[in-house]
């Protein structure tokens, strides 16, 4: 039984793999967009719940580093495809002199350095500045609330420098000589996406599997006796608030390339209440159920529109609901307690659900 069990899985992986490189071929070049941005929110989702299902910090700025990380990797676009050293919309506004401060994003690899180091580093700044006076639970969310809204009004304001309200496009923009916005370019962007979601996964279940991650459940349950126990909850928490910020920085970028636009508007409090919910519906504390609960949920929010114009906010609503009240360890840990076959029982069809043993009864039994 177990041999059918691992040769099952191994299908499914086969799969999965399979379906993820030709996904390409199979559907439309918007449709594509839409499934790459899907998965590049998920690396969102990730850092996420490192923050709040592992470490218990529910933050509410994460449009801060994924705004800031998009913002690094559309300058750096704009630039390389300025005909005069200025990108266009520097005409609009009168804007005859570069920034100083757009002048290292000329450099490729300062960008790919900026997309994550910046956003980590505001981070990992904010963190600290937050983590040692001790604040914790509603008001460190409250906190990075506001410190959210002063990013979006900075932001919004600087329409000179920035492009404010309206923000940065990169459709148009050029990457190797070729529009950023061409079906080639797009197709190679969806692939980093989904190397960069799995490198990411893979870190982020390493992280937790090892002390470190035991350290961050015990500052959840109990901040006080790790703090009496020698460890500093402070500089935990700061590293694992600098790494969600990490993480942000590179969806961001990931999102923009695919979205072919960045704005203010990515840093809006609605935004980064939905990548909670995300993560709550996926499951908190799982990892899987971050990943799953970004695309599955972005994903249905875009069939929901297709269909019914504005119906995915009451769709989004009834999700966040059912968590609370049915479903509070999200869908990973329901399918973890058995939920499906307890669901099949008392329609009346689990009798025909194939069962396996346990890993512990199959060595108990020498299967």
């Amino acid at each position: 039984m177990r041999l059918s069990k691992k040769k099952l899985s191994l299908i499914i992986w086969v799969f999965l793999i399979a379906l993820i490189i030709s996904m390409p071929f199979l559907v439309s070049e918007s449709r594509l967009k839409i499934i790459g941005k899907c998965l590049s929110l998920s690396i969102l989702a990730l850092g996420i719940d490192l923050n709040w299902g592992f470490t218990g910090l529910l933050s509410l700025g994460q449009g801060i580093f994924f705004a800031l990380g998009g913002y690094a990797i559309a300058m750096y676009l704009n630039l390389n495809s300025a005909i005069d050293g200025l990108p266009e919309f520097f005409g609009l506004y009168g804007v005859k002199e570069l920034p100083f401060f757009w002048e290292p994003f000329k450099s490729p690899v300062f960008t790919l350095f900026a997309i994550w180091f910046i956003p980590g580093l505001v981070a990992g700044l904010l963190g600290y500045l937050v983590f040692r006076n001790r604040i914790k639970g509603v008001y460190f969310s409250i906190l990075t609330q506001a410190a959210l809204l002063v990013f979006y009004n900075f932001f919004n304001g600087q329409q000179k420098l920035i492009n404010g309200t309206n923000g940065l496009s990169t459709p148009t923009t050029k990457l190797f000589g070729i529009m950023v916005g061409s079906p080639i370019i797009q197709n190679y962007f969806y692939y980093i996406t989904v190397l960069l979601l799995v490198l990411s996964y893979f870190f982020c279940k390493w992280l937790v599997s090892k002390r470190f991650g035991s350290i961050l459940i015990g500052i959840r349950d109990d901040e006080p006796r790790v703090r009496f126990s020698g460890y500093n909850p402070v500089l935990y928490k700061t590293i694992i608030f600098t790494i969600a910020g990490c993480l942000a920085g590179i969806s961001g970028a990931l999102y923009t390339v695919q979205a072919d636009l960045i704005t203010p508007q990515r840093m809006t409090i609605p935004f980064s209440i939905e990548m909670v919910i995300w993560v709550a519906v996926g499951g908190r504390g799982t990892l899987l159920g971050a990943v799953i609960g970004a695309f599955f949920i972005r994903m249905g929010e875009s069939i929901v529109q297709g269909f019914l114009p504005g119906g995915w906010v009451f769709v989004q609503g009834a999700l966040f609901i059912l968590v609370v009240t049915v479903l509070p360890e999200g869908i990973i840990g329901w399918v973890k307690n058995d939920g499906p076959r307890n669901l099949l029982t008392r329609i009346g069809i689990a009798r025909f659900i194939p069962t396996y043993p346990s890993l512990e009864a199959s060595k108990n039994n020498d299967i």
